[in-house]
C-alpha cells in the first residue's frame, strides 16, 4: 500500500540517495557535538572555572538545544527539513571553533547557547527527515541513522586530539572540523528531500492514517511520563560521558590532556556498534530483557571506571556503559509508540523533550554535585539512577 502511494508522488530525489544524504547528517551532528568533548578542559582552564561555574555554563548549552527544539518543528514545517538543516548546520559549524576562542564566561555561555540550539535544530530537523525517509523506504533504517551519529561521535572525540597531535594549534584543528562538516552537509543538501515533497507526502500519508483514537487525548499520563523519565536517566548518562568523561580521566586518573578524549571514544565506539546491530538484538531478546540488562551492564560498567586505579580499565568501564545504554532509548521509542489511547505523534515527543532534557542540560546537576562533592560522586550518581530504571522497569506491568 506505500509502495503504491509513493508512485503518485513526484520525489526531487531518490529514496535511496536521500537515505545515505540523512546518513552523512546524523555522522555531522554526531561529529559537531562530540568534538566539543575535548575542548572541555581547555575551556575550563582559560576561564579559570571551577566544577560548578562550568555546570552552569553547560546548562547554557542544553538549555539552547531544549528551548529551539519545538521552534525548530515549525521552521521545518513551514520551509522543509533540508533548508532547516543546511542553515542550522552551517551556525553549529562556525560556532564550533569560536569555544576555544572566548575568553570571557559571559560570551562563551552566549556561544554554548547558540551552539547548542543549532545542534538542537539539527537534531530534530534530521530526525523528522529520518521518518520521511524511512516512510519512503516502507523499512525501518533509524537505527541506522543513529548509529551514523554514534561513528560521528568516535570521530569528533578523537579528531581534535589527532590534528593536535599533528602539530596544528587547538584553534585550528577546530577550524579544520569546522570546514569538514560545512562540505559535507552542502554536498549532501542537494540529496535531501525538499520541501514540496516532504508536504506532499506527509499529506497522503496522513490521509492513510485517520485512524487516531477517538475521544480528547492527553500526554499528561504516567504511561508517557514514566517513559520521559526513563529516557531522562540514559540520556543524563550519554550527557555525562560528552560534557565530563575527558575532565575525569585527567583529573581523576592522571591521562593527558590530548588523550582525554578516549573516554567518548571508547564508549561511542562501543555505542555505535551495539545501535547498528541494535534491531537484530532486540528481535532476538524482549525489550524487557534489553533494558532491565543493559541497565545493568551500564551501571557495572560506571562502578568500575569510577573505583578502578587504571585507565585501562576505566575505558573499558566506559565501553561497558556504551554497550548496556545503547539499545534502551530505542525500546522505550518504540514502546512509546505502542501506548494505548495516545497517539505516537503526542507521545514521542513528549519523551524525546524529557530524555533529551537530561542529555544537554542533566550535566550541569553533575557538575554541582562534583563542586559539593566530587566526580567520582557525580558519576557514581549516573550509576545508581542506572539502577533504578532496571528495577522500576522491572516492577513496570506490562
Amino acid at each position: 500500500m506505500l509502495n503504491l502511494l509513493l508512485q503518485n508522488i513526484p520525489m526531487s530525489t531518490s529514496p535511496l540517495q536521500a537515505k545515505k544524504a540523512t546518513q552523512a547528517i546524523f555522522l555531522v551532528c554526531g561529529l559537531g557535538i562530540s568534538s566539543w568533548a575535548p575542548m572541555v578542559p581547555y575551556a575550563k582552564d582559560r576561564l579559570g572555572l571551577n566544577n560548578a561555574d562550568l555546570g552552569l555554563l553547560l546548562l547554557l548549552l542544553g538549555g539552547g538545544a531544549i528551548a529551539m527544539m519545538p521552534v525548530s518543528g515549525i521552521f521545518a514545517h513551514r520551509y522543509g527539513t533540508r533548508i532547516v538543516i543546511k542553515v542550522a548546520a552551517l551556525i553549529m559549524a562556525v560556532t564550533l571553533p569560536l569555544l576555544l576562542l572566548i575568553s570571557s564566561p559571559i560570551g562563551m555561555g552566549i556561544a554554548l547557547f547558540v551552539f547548542g540550539s543549532a545542534v538542537g535544530v539539527v537534531d530534530v530537523a534530521m530526525n523528522a527527515h529520518g521518518v520521511q525517509v524511512q516512510n519512503s523506504l516502507g523499512k525501518p533504517v533509524m537505527s541506522s541513522l543513529h548509529g551514523l551519529f554514534s561513528v560521528g561521535g568516535l570521530f569528533g572525540s578523537l579528531g581534535l586530539g589527532f590534528l593536535m597531535k599533528t602539530g596544528l594549534s587547538p584553534v585550528a584543528a577546530a577550524v579544520s572540523i569546522a570546514v569538514l562538516l560545512i562540505l559535507i552537509v552542502f554536498w549532501n543538501y542537494r540529496f535531501l528531500f525538499d520541501v514540496r515533497t516532504e508536504k506532499e507526502f506527509i499529506d497522503k500519508y496522513s490521509e492513510m492514517n485517520e485512524n487516531s483514537p477517538a475521544g480528547r487525548v492527553s500526554w499528561l499520563k504516567w504511561s508517557v511520563v514514566f517513559l520521559g523519565l526513563m529516557c531522562f536517566s540514559v540520556f543524563l548518562s550519554e550527557g555525562a560521558m560528552l560534557d565530563w568523561s575527558a575532565i575525569f580521566l585527567r583529573d581523576n586518573k592522571g591521562i593527558h590532556p590530548e588523550l582525554a578524549g578516549m573516554g567518548y571514544a571508547a564508549f561511542s565506539v562501543a555505542m555505535a556498534t551495539m545501535r547498528l546491530l541494535g534491531d537484530k538484538i532486540v528481535s532476538r531478546l524482549s525489550g524487557r530483557t534489553v533494558v532491565i540488562g543493559g541497565s545493568l551492564i551500564a551501571a557495572a560498567g560506571l562502578c568500575l571506571a569510577i573505583f578502578t586505579p587504571w585507565v585501562i580499565a576505566s575505558l573499558a568501564g566506559f565501553v561497558l556503559l556504551g554497550i548496556g545504554a545503547a539499545n534502551i532509548v530505542p525500546v522505550f521509542f518504540s514502546e512509546g509508540g505502542r501506548l494505548k489511547n495516545i497517539p505516537a505523534t503526542i507521545a514521542i515527543p513528549v519523551i524525546t523533550t524529557i530524555g533529551y532534557a537530561g542529555q544537554l542540560a542533566g550535566p550541569a546537576l553533575l557538575g554541582f554535585i562534583a563542586y559539593h562533592l566530587s566526580l567520582n560522586a557525580a558519576f557514581l550518581f549516573i550509576a545508581g539512577l542506572m539502577l533504578l530504571v532496571a528495577l522500576s522497569y522491572g516492577f513496570k506491568k506490562s
